[in-house]
């Protein structure tokens, strides 16, 4: 499992320990203050460097490319030191809510594991995605909305959490409730992201008519007739809700100043309309035409984890390695599969078919995402970031995680 050729060094670093005059006190300071990662490849954000890292107090202090051997050094064993991941649109949550239909599972107990799955996949800071609206009428989606949100506040502030989480509105706006639902869970909480969904037939994700009843008939056990009717009913409550719905959020979160991302844009009049509200990230555009357009507009665009490491869309719809080989492709994200988020920035790094090297990959699952919603203490290795990182080691036929940190602290 060979990487491409990264580029090679240009910048030296110094590396300045301050040791104090014997040894015991100098192991007391470096184990209260200092962490020292030595024999890496540093991840950087555009080389790769072998070499050691010093973390002060969570943060970035030096980076170097020699060796060091003081006893106090973690040695990586020549392995990858990247940035901690930025997960921006994740529905992984839910499922630990509801682990079977019917099923309520204890709401801190169900956030507290979907944290620690998180961290273990390598993800330190993590855009928790709560739908707003859904296809069908009291599912447990609906249900669990207020229990998800007091559990990610609730957890959050008795810091309990080893990730940072953040809290990622889906709003499908074809559901007559979601306007109101949207209104309320602005009362109640913060909100860092929002994202502008409608998953009714014959459009976007699914264009393929044929692929909607597979999907929906096979998730929601219906015969053929109940399928048909649910087909009229979403086309129905899309033609009446999506489009005041869409401008009517949008125009909310302009004023509040939260990150808008488009979903599922098909077309360029999908584009042009997602551009004119001010969207900065287009998740999972289904075509080429629709991607590439988004890209040239500045927004960034965003595809699936799961649809790189399995090679294509479930859906039918646009490959993500086929927008990494046109430069297209900015953001990655694990959506519901947590650990496929790092296994697919190096395979893409992998692919000949593209000219994304390690950096510019990792840039896929760090940098690029915290650039696109604010996040700039963060989302890179260098001096001043925070020490939010990852050892990894590349095995014959995926990516191993050795350890995980959070503010240079051991998360996993």
């Amino acid at each position: 499992m060979m990487p491409k050729s990264v580029k090679p060094s240009r910048t030296m670093f110094s590396l300045l320990i301050p040791l104090p005059t014997t040894q015991h006190h100098q192991s007391t300071k470096l184990e209260e203050v200092v962490m020292i990662l030595t024999n890496a490849q540093i991840v950087l954000a555009d080389e790769i460097i072998k070499g050691t890292l010093v973390i002060k107090d969570g943060v970035i202090e030096k980076i170097d490319h020699g060796n060091v051997s003081l006893a106090n050094a973690i040695d990586c064993q020549n392995g990858y030191i990247t940035a901690g991941m930025i997960e921006l649109h994740t529905d992984n949550m839910e499922k630990h809510f509801t682990p079977r239909p019917g099923v309520t599972w204890p709401a801190i107990q169900a956030f507290k594991v979907h944290d620690a799955q998180m961290v273990s996949a390598g993800i330190t800071s993590v855009f928790d995605a709560i739908s707003v609206g859904d296809v069908v009428e009291g599912s447990e989606r609906l249900n669990n909305l207020s229990r998800m949100v007091d559990a990610l506040n609730d957890s959050r502030d008795r810091g309990l959490t080893r990730a940072d989480h953040y809290l990622h509105l889906r709003c499908e706006v074809s559901h007559k409730d979601t306007l109101n639902n949207f209104h309320s869970l602005l009362e109640q909480t913060s909100v860092q992201l929002v994202s502008i969904m409608d998953h009714s037939p014959g459009q976007r994700q699914f264009a393929k008519i044929d692929k909607y009843r597979e999907y929906y008939q096979g998730k929601y056990k219906l015969s053929h007739d109940e399928m048909e009717a649910f087909i009229t009913r979403q086309t129905d409550a899309s033609a009446l809700y999506s489009a005041p719905f869409r401008e009517a959020i949008s125009n909310t979160c302009h004023k509040l100043n939260i990150p808008l991302a488009s979903h599922d844009d098909a077309t360029l009049a999908h584009v042009e309309e997602s551009h004119d509200f001010s969207m900065v990230i287009a998740e999972f555009p289904t075509t080429a035409e629709a991607a590439i357009a988004a890209h040239s507009k500045g927004m960034s665009v965003l595809m699936g984890a799961p649809n790189v490491v399995r090679g294509g869309s479930h859906s039918g719809n646009i490959a993500a390695h086929e927008l990494a080989a046109a430069g297209v492709l900015d953001i990655l994200s694990s959506d519901y599969y947590p650990a496929s988020l790092l296994e697919a920035a190096f395979k893409i790094a992998q692919l000949e078919s593209n000219d994304y090297d390690i950096p510019k990959a990792m840039a896929l699952v760090s940098l690029n995402p915290a650039k696109a919603v604010g996040l700039n203490d963060r989302g890179e290795i260098a001096v001043g970031k925070k020490a939010d990182l990852i050892w990894s080691t590349l095995e014959e036929d995926h990516v191993h995680i050795e350890q995980v940190w959070k503010n240079g602290q051991r998360a996993f």
